[in-house]
């Protein structure tokens, strides 16, 4: 369902999988206190939406550097508007494979864990 927000068809469950096996990086594109109210995928990156420019911009000092910025990426926030947007800002700065995959509840409903900010 929402793959249709990506080039590419990725769903929640294979986001789930691909971070397990590390071929994924998962961001969490919601502000912080989303996250430490619910927590966040495990072993996902936390990158506020308003910051994700800045910090996956490999230019900027504010990059993160644990960003793979060749592999493939899912965002997801907290219903799949935010990721929309985000996935959309990752284009735009050269990311190739990047898939919204929705809520943090399609996470959880696709098997994920949760872990604390």
């Amino acid at each position: 369902m929402f793959g249709l927000f990506s080039k590419n068809r990725m769903s929640p469950q294979d986001a789930v999988s691909g971070s397990k096996d590390g071929t994924i990086t998962v961001i969490d594109v919601r502000e912080h206190g989303e996250v430490a109210a619910s927590g966040k995928a495990a072993g996902a990156l936390h990158i506020p939406l308003i910051r994700l420019r800045d910090m996956a911009d490999s230019r900027h000092p504010d990059f993160q550097n644990t960003l793979n910025t060749s592999g493939k990426i899912a965002v997801y926030c907290a219903t799949g508007a935010r990721s929309m947007s985000a996935a959309r800002t990752l284009r735009q700065l050269g990311y190739g494979d990047v898939h919204n995959i929705g809520g943090l509840g399609h996470w959880v409903r696709a098997g994920g864990a949760l872990e604390a900010l």
